[in-house]
C-alpha cells in the first residue's frame, strides 16, 4: 500500500473551524511528504443521522481532497475482533465490570492521570468473575506490561506517557477507539497521524497497543487546537463556528479555508497552491484564537 496520512473524523455533527483546520493541516502533511491522503469515518459511536453527509461536503469545500473511497468503521468489525482475539490467546486480556464512577472513586496508582484504569478486576478470581457476570455485562480490557510508553512526535518532540489496561471493547459490545484507531490505521497504510494536540496523551497507549499486535506505530504530529477568546477548545456552543452558520452571516467557505490558511502562515488561495510554502517546522506553536469576522 502507498504510506498514506488521513483525517478520521466522528459523524456525530457539522465540522467546526477547529476539525477543518486539523483536516487542512493533515492534507498538507500528507502532501507535503508524497503520501495519500485517506478519509476515515469513525462511527463506532455517536453517529448522527446525515452527518457524514455534511462533513464530507464541508471538507470539499475547503478544498480537502482523498485518494480512495471513504472507509467506516461499522464496517470493519471483524477486523476488530480479530485482533482482540490474538490479545486474548496471548493471556493479554481480561474481563472488567467496573462502572466509571467505580473507577474514578477507586485510589490510583502514583503518578498516574485522572482516570487511569487502578487495575481493579485484573486479578479477580474465577468465582468471583462468575458472581459479577450475572449481575454486569464485562468490558474486555487489555493486560499492559508496561506503565508508560514512549513516542516520538514531529512536533512535540519525545513524549513519555502513562499506559494504564485500557478498554478494547466496552461492555455494550462496541469495539474501543483506541483499539480501532490502530487496527484501522495499520490496515490502510497509515503512517502519518496528523491530529489536535489534546489527543497526544492517549497516542503512548496507541504505540504500545500496536507494538502488542505487530503493528507499526505512524509518524505523528499533534497540532495546537483553535480556542474561544477564554482559551477552550473551540465548540459548537461558541456562535458562528460552522461552514453552515457563518455562510448564513455572509462568510463563504473560500473566505474559511483563506483564514486557516493565514493561522498557519501561508498564502491565500487553494490547498494545491499553499503546498509548496507548507514547512511543518514554521507551524505557530500556539493554539489560535477564532473570531467571526465580519462579512
Amino acid at each position: 500500500m502507498t504510506p498514506a496520512g488521513r483525517f478520521a473524523p466522528s459523524p456525530s455533527g457539522e465540522l467546526h473551524v477547529g476539525n477543518l483546520r486539523t483536516a487542512i493541516l493533515a492534507w498538507l502533511f500528507a502532501k507535503s511528504s508524497g503520501r495519500d491522503f485517506l478519509l476515515r469515518v469513525e462511527d463506532l459511536d455517536r453517529a448522527r443521522s446525515g452527518a457524514e453527509a455534511e462533513q464530507l461536503r464541508d471538507l470539499q469545500a475547503v478544498g480537502v481532497r482523498w485518494d480512495a473511497a471513504v472507509v467506516r468503521q461499522t464496517e470493519r468489525g471483524t477486523l476488530y475482533a480479530a485482533a482482540i482475539e490474538r490479545l486474548t490467546a496471548e493471556g493479554r486480556t481480561y474481563e472488567c465490570f467496573c462502572t466509571r464512577r467505580e473507577i474514578q472513586e477507586a485510589p490510583s496508582a502514583p503518578h498516574a492521570p485522572q482516570g487511569a484504569y487502578p487495575g481493579t478486576c485484573r486479578r479477580l478470581s474465577h468465582a468471583e468473575r462468575e458472581i459479577r457476570r450475572a449481575t454486569r455485562p464485562a468490558s474486555i480490557r487489555l493486560r499492559s506490561d508496561v506503565s508508560e510508553w514512549a513516542v516520538e512526535d514531529q512536533l512535540h518532540g519525545h513524549y513519555v506517557g502513562v499506559v494504564d489496561d485500557l478498554v478494547l471493547r466496552r461492555n455494550d459490545g462496541v469495539t474501543a477507539y483506541n483499539l480501532a484507531v490502530v487496527v484501522d490505521d495499520a490496515a490502510q497504510g497509515i503512517d502519518q497521524v496528523v491530529r489536535g494536540d489534546d489527543l497526544l496523551p492517549s497516542t503512548p497507549r496507541q504505540a504500545y497497543l500496536a507494538t502488542l499486535l505487530g503493528l507499526p506505530a505512524p509518524e505523528y504530529a499533534h497540532v495546537p487546537l483553535v480556542v474561544n477568546h477564554d482559551g477552550v477548545r473551540l465548540a459548537k456552543r461558541d456562535g458562528a463556528v460552522t461552514l453552515s452558520d457563518l455562510a448564513a452571516v455572509g462568510i463563504p467557505a473560500e473566505r474559511v479555508r483563506d483564514l486557516v490558511l493565514a493561522s498557519l502562515r501561508l498564502p491565500a488561495g487553494t490547498l494545491e497552491e499553499a503546498l509548496p510554502r507548507f514547512r511543518p517546522q514554521e507551524l505557530p506553536g500556539e493554539p489560535w484564537v477564532w473570531k467571526t469576522p465580519r462579512a
